[in-house]
């Protein structure tokens, strides 16, 4: 999802909290952890469901809400509009977190993501959603190679770049939506992978979208291995791993886009 935030949006920073699919999703898992509340026939599916479905509402009223304030959906009113607001669901996610003392525990250590007591129930439903996904955006790879010579170039060679833009973004939001609905917020893997597999393999998204996908898998991983293993037999969540080496990251990637490298 990554790798398609920051084609899309032109912009090497951009990542599943970019247009608050993360702070959607956390704040329909926070609200189903403080109430309680089950769907019947969903049972212990309730919390990921509802979760990727506040996810997407989230994606979805803000680019709803960019392509009315800017009818050519510019990619800067995309993100700033994305922004404002994925801090106001959290504002709210906060106000529920503050309120609901009793929850606090399992509200902080689900927000920085974790696998532990997750099971092979979760992997047979998760596995098919995102590999059906990844499908579906592979393609769409040569829609992104032309749209990386910008809009107009790519609207004069038959793209429809309104569209591309509306489908891709949906469906990356729908691929972060359900990640985090199972496992919690795991920050930086999005940001992370497609950078370094775009340093190893180059540019083409036909072969950029399915090794970011084993990348980050893998880099997850390992992530995890480490947060299992560190202070046991306790056990840290994986998000503060993957946070302590992707602000680092962010922080390269930023100074080295504004010195030109």
């Amino acid at each position: 999802s990554g790798t398609v935030m920051q084609s899309v949006l032109k912009n090497p920073l951009a990542s599943s909290y970019t247009l608050g699919v993360s702070s959607g999703a956390s704040l329909g898992a926070a609200l189903i952890i403080v109430t309680g509340f089950s769907i019947p026939f969903l049972g212990l599916f309730t919390l990921p469901v509802v979760g990727l479905t506040f996810g997407l509402l989230t994606v979805f009223a803000a680019v709803k809400f960019a392509d009315k304030m800017d009818k050519n959906l510019e990619n800067n009113t995309i993100i700033l509009v994305g922004m404002v607001f994925s801090l106001f669901v959290n504002a709210i996610l906060t106000l529920v977190t503050a309120l609901s003392r009793e929850h606090l525990t399992q509200l902080t250590f689900w927000q920085m993501g974790s696998f532990s007591l997750k099971d092979w129930s979760s992997v047979l439903v998760l596995f098919p959603i995102i590999l059906f996904g990844v499908l579906i955006i592979q393609n769409y790879s040569k829609e992104l190679d032309i749209m990386t010579f910008g809009e107009e170039q790519a609207f004069t060679m038959g793209v429809d770049v309104h569209k591309i833009k509306w489908i891709l973004l949906g469906l990356s939001a729908a691929l972060t939506g359900s990640a985090i609905s199972f496992v919690g917020v795991i920050g930086f893997i999005d940001l992370i992978a497609p950078h370094v597999v775009r340093k190893i393999f180059g540019s083409k998204h036909k072969l950029v979208i399915p090794m970011s996908f084993v990348f980050g898998g893998s880099f997850m991983v390992l992530c995890d291995l480490v947060a299992r293993t560190i202070i046991s037999p306790s056990e840290l969540p994986v998000g503060a791993i993957t946070a302590l080496i992707g602000a680092p990251f962010f922080a390269y990637v930023y100074f080295s886009r504004r010195k030109g490298i």
